[in-house]
């Protein structure tokens, strides 16, 4: 689904990561880790097709989703409104389901108790499942997800991993990125540990 080779990015005539080069199958998950800064956004990113890359390449037939580290949410809109302006904005082949979708995909990511609350009075957990919801009705197959377990407390992230987990059973892929402690567990994953250009010259001026 997915061939990388070589992959690099220079910001300010500096490489921002080591080179990476991996392949990405359909039903795969991989992490990407990495300490602060190395370059775990800046790859998402590449692979979206938002930035060019200074050197190598990657194949994909696919069109990926993106879901950014911060919430892709509307302070002014509720809940239930935000989800329908993304299935409107989407336009995917679920989408057709209209009222119904909406509603079991509010109750899928928890949110039935504050549907009608704005995207502003929600608890930072609250907005990450909100953001999180696209993933119910998207037709993409290959997903990048930066840093999602972010502000999600046990049950959040027990959801989450159940969207994946059937993601990826039917035949879809998944690229995400994570910070510290925060992984997917009971999956079998590919692991890709980043190294940011400044630590490559600080390992060799050692």
């Amino acid at each position: 689904m997915l061939s990388v080779s070589e992959l690099s990015f220079e910001r300010y005539f500096e490489p921002v990561f080591e080179p990476v080069s991996f392949e990405l199958s359909a039903g795969s998950l991989m992490l990407i880790t990495g300490s602060n800064g190395c370059g775990k956004t800046t790859l998402l990113r590449l692979l979206a097709g938002l930035l060019e890359p200074s050197e190598g390449k990657f194949k994909t037939r696919e069109q990926p989703l993106y879901a950014g580290h911060n919430p892709a949410i509307k302070d002014d809109l509720s809940v239930e409104e935000n989800i329908r302006f993304w299935m409107k904005f989407m336009g995917t082949r679920k989408t057709g389901l209209g009222d119904a979708l909406c509603k079991r995909v509010i109750e899928e990511i928890g949110l039935t108790p504050v549907a009608m609350q704005e995207g502003r009075t929600l608890s930072a957990g609250q907005r990450k499942r909100c953001s999180l919801a696209r993933l119910l009705f998207c037709d993409e197959a290959l997903w990048l997800l930066d840093e999602p377990y972010s502000n999600l407390d046990r049950e959040g992230i027990g959801m989450l991993d159940r969207i994946v987990r059937s993601h990826l059973d039917g035949g879809g892929a998944c690229i995400m990125t994570t910070h510290g402690s925060l992984r997917p567990e009971g999956f079998e994953l590919q692991e890709c540990h980043m190294i940011s250009g400044r630590e490559r010259y600080a390992g060799a001026a050692a």
